[in-house]
């Protein structure tokens, strides 16, 4: 995507021709032809240009207190000024504004381009200090909000894994617990916040070439193989590597990942040589990775190596206080989004929410209040569009609130009324039904793998048959 660069100049032909220019340099270039409209377009559209080149004099004013103004609103960017009537007071102004040059017309093009070309250099090494604050503060401890003393808990020991350089960790707790914010909150605040994080989820890799993926290819190693890739372990050199659903990886590759931990070494899929790799490693499971070792199903050596330090997230509805403290950043969040002015939350919405179960712990919360904000007529919470019911599975396939069984059909609502998650697990709960809950009769009629339906079972807690 082309870096945006602005054009502020009243003469037409010359704003056109600065623009072209420019986007034959690379640029997406803009052009405004006073100050009114330069400054509905950085303060009403969000335009956010890398670069602002400015006539000094315009109709409507001079563009040193359009700047004055971005400034005190902290909107980044270099500003380059020309002018044919430039004088020392200006040039002093603009460069205490942070301007980055002050040219005088006529300007050779070639000198334009290069002040232009150093500014964009400038304005992006501003924007990534800008990005890695913001990314700092927003994956803070403190972000993994809440009041209930299992929160306080899980945020003490986030602050305390922040500040010890370890190789692995092992998060573990139900799905939509926060167990990728955990993972974010580690890597942004820990001492390897200025390296890359690669996060992985391992459940939706593809089987045949999830080796490939982790560890990288050479050129031929196998059919469709045309160039040397790098593979995820490689590419978080230096940072962190978050797998995410564990529990999934092949036993082969959970050897293989082993020994990237112990020796720092990985070798690419048909490589004669193995590579240096530094990396910290943070898994995430929501399945019991100790009974998967007593089956035989997960290697106890890396469970061991991982489990050395283990930080539990626990379920939405162990710490139902909480729900005061998420809910106004959430709505806060989906009203920036949206352009809504949700300012109020009923006392019956209140108790709604507190006397449910959140089966989708806080992913079903967040995708609550993003429904209910988007559909909101006015500044009042919206108790209509909350669709909170019995989260059993029976009643999930009532045909009232979920699932309608038809035949040999299975009717769902797309009113807004089931969330995605809890669809499936209607389906499942149905299907399961149908075949005497034995699963692998259930995996040929969905078409499915034992392994993969199993998974499924054990995260939405459907009973099945010994």
């Amino acid at each position: 995507m082309a870096d945006t660069l602005l054009v502020i100049e009243d003469e037409r032909l010359l704003g056109a021709e600065l623009c072209a220019e420019m986007a034959s340099g690379g640029w997406d270039a803009v052009q405004a032809f006073d100050l009114a409209e330069a400054e509905r377009m950085l303060f009403e559209r969000n335009l956010e240009p890398l670069v602002v080149l400015s006539d000094m004099s315009l109709p409507d004013g001079n563009a040193l207190d359009l700047l004055e103004k971005v400034r005190r609103r902290g909107i980044g960017g270099e500003w380059i000024f020309l002018t044919a009537y430039g004088g020392v007071p200006e040039s002093v102004r603009a460069l205490k504004l942070g301007a980055f040059d002050f040219l005088e017309k006529p300007c050779e093009l070639e000198r334009l381009q290069i002040v232009v070309a150093g500014a964009r250099r400038s304005a992006r090494a501003q924007r990534r200090l800008r990005d890695e604050e913001q990314r700092g503060n927003r994956y803070a401890p403190e972000s993994f909000i809440g009041r209930s003393r299992a929160a306080s808990e899980a945020r003490d020991m986030l602050s305390r894994l922040s500040r010890v350089p370890f190789s692995g960790l092992l998060i573990s707790g139900e799905t939509g617990t926060g167990k990728g914010l955990a993972a974010r909150i580690l890597h942004h605040s820990g001492p390897r916040a200025s390296g890359p994080l690669i996060e992985v989820n391992c459940a939706a890799l593809p089987r045949e070439l999830m080796e490939a993926e982790l560890f990288g290819h050479e050129a031929g190693s196998f059919t469709g193989a045309k160039g040397r890739r790098r593979g995820l372990v490689e590419q978080a050199n230096g940072g962190t590597l978050f797998l995410d659903e564990l529990g999934e990886l092949e036993l082969e590759l959970q050897a293989k990942l082993l020994k990237a931990i112990e020796d720092h070494r990985i070798r690419r899929v048909g490589g004669d040589r193995e590579l240096e790799v530094d990396i910290q490693i943070i898994a995430a499971t929501n399945q019991v990775l100790e009974q998967r070792v007593a089956e035989g199903a997960f290697r106890a050596d890396l469970y061991h190596r991982l489990a050395v330090f283990r930080l539990e997230v626990p379920a939405l509805r162990t710490r139902k206080e909480d729900i005061e403290d998420l809910l106004p950043v959430l709505i806060e969040e989906f009203n920036a989004r949206s352009g809504q002015r949700i300012e109020r939350v009923p006392p019956s919405v209140w108790q709604r929410l507190k006397s449910y179960d959140w089966p989708g712990n806080v992913r079903e919360l967040r995708n609550l209040v993003e429904r209910c904000v988007l559909l909101a007529d006015g500044p009042v919470f919206p108790e209509r569009w909350l669709h909170l019911g019995d989260p059993s599975p029976a009643a999930a396939t009532e045909p009232a609130s979920g699932a309608n069984p038809e035949g040999n059909r299975l009717c769902l609502p797309v009113d807004g009324s089931m969330s995605l998650d809890e669809m499936e697990r209607a389906i499942l709960d149905e299907v399961l039904r149908r075949n005497a809950e034995n699963v692998s009769q259930t995996a040929r009629v969905l078409g499915t793998t034992r392994e993969k339906l199993r998974y499924r079972v054990q995260k939405y807690g459907l009973k099945v048959s010994d």
